[in-house]
């Protein structure tokens, strides 16, 4: 069975933890353990504050981020996945912007992009961008089969 979420916000930081619950939220349709969930939110909430940091550069409730999310069920648990976008100025180097402490903000102290946190806490990670016309991150974590920790609905 498949369940599907999308969301738009406005890009401001004080929608982040909004977005991270919303998702967390949609997620327990699959039934993840405490740590599986922390790290879900961990990973978007990385994703919806690049877009408000870099992307917009600070953010404004005119621009958008969108947060689209498919949970699909198995015999083991389930996958979860979150597609993260914006409208914003792009990323120029892709390969760049995935390495640690790379920032497109040189003047700010900023300890990267966060792409290297998502990568560690999911299981799939992809980004697509292009310049002037927004970025896209792709992520999806597999739950459930064998797992160590409680999970939300046992």
């Amino acid at each position: 069975m498949e369940n599907y979420m999308k969301l738009e916000i406005a890009a401001l930081s004080e929608n982040e933890s909004f977005a991270r619950s919303a998702v967390a939220a949609f997620a327990l349709y699959l039934n993840p353990s405490i740590s599986e969930l922390e790290d879900i939110k961990t990973a978007v909430s990385e994703a919806v504050t690049n877009s408000v940091v870099h992307a917009y550069a600070g953010g404004g409730a005119q621009n958008k981020i969108s947060i689209e999310c498919r949970a699909e069920k198995t015999q083991e648990g389930g996958v979860l996945h979150i597609t993260v976008s914006d409208g914003g100025c792009g990323i120029e180097d892709v390969e760049k912007a995935v390495l640690p402490f790379y920032t497109t903000l040189e003047n700010d102290e900023r300890s990267g992009m966060g792409f290297t946190i998502m990568q560690t806490f999911m299981d799939g990670f992809a980004l697509e961008s292009e310049k002037g016309r927004g970025t896209k991150v792709r992520m999806f974590r597999k739950l459930g089969g064998n797992r160590e920790g409680e999970r939300m609905n046992a």
